[in-house]
């Protein structure tokens, strides 16, 4: 029997403000709802990360900022004995439940942090221009490419933010729930002048 969902931080009357905020061939906005978030904390030097890397595909790194991917799920270096695994809804269960019997008896935890925050995508052209306006990070493909990931500040307030292709600017920001109205508002601001441009073209 499937669980029973609640609404989305950005469901119900916010559900069209991030596609309206989007500027057609510039930026787009969306949410990504209810996605797999997964927190674990283990010894990088035990021998539980070997089994957790078999036991979902991605070994946790070691470098700060990286990420291992592993199909659909994304595996973020968050502090030198924390990560957090990120994927689609469906795979919640078993991702929690491959953690803990990789953990096994290991000191660490692992921790559902899903509805904790809720994910943004922010893609295209002009992605990177829009982020750039409240973030103090140098998203320069070099600093910031492909599967880089950073905890900071996006016009001060707490996020996570995930570079999935550097090419053509694809982003995720892992949002605190309590928040996520007041990013979304500032990302359509932000996107403001890229919608007047397209507008006026």
């Amino acid at each position: 029997m499937a669980e029973a969902r609640g609404q989305s931080p950005l469901g119900g009357v916010y559900a069209d403000v991030l596609e309206q905020g989007s500027a057609t061939g510039q930026v787009w906005f969306a949410e990504l709802p209810f996605q797999t978030q997964i927190g674990l904390r283990t010894d990088p030097k035990g021998p539980a990360v070997e089994r957790i890397g078999a036991a979902i595909g991605a070994t946790p790194p070691t470098e700060p900022g990286e990420v291992a991917v592993a199909g659909e799920l994304s595996v973020l270096w968050m502090g030198p004995d924390e990560w957090l695994v990120v994927g689609p809804e469906r795979a919640h269960r078993h991702v929690q439940s491959a953690l803990r019997s990789a953990l096994g008896d290991e000191h660490g935890a692992v921790t559902d942090l899903s509805a904790h925050r809720t994910t943004i995508a922010v893609r295209g052209p002009r992605a990177r221009d829009v982020l750039s306006k409240g973030c103090a990070i140098d998203l320069h493909p070099r600093r910031f490419g492909r599967d880089r990931c950073a905890q900071t500040l996006l016009a001060r307030a707490q996020v996570i933010l995930v570079c999935l292709d550097q090419d053509i600017p694809d982003y995720r920001l892992l949002v605190r729930s309590s928040f996520a109205r007041y990013v979304a508002d500032w990302l359509t601001d932000a996107a403001a002048e890229y919608r007047e441009h397209g507008a006026g073209a």
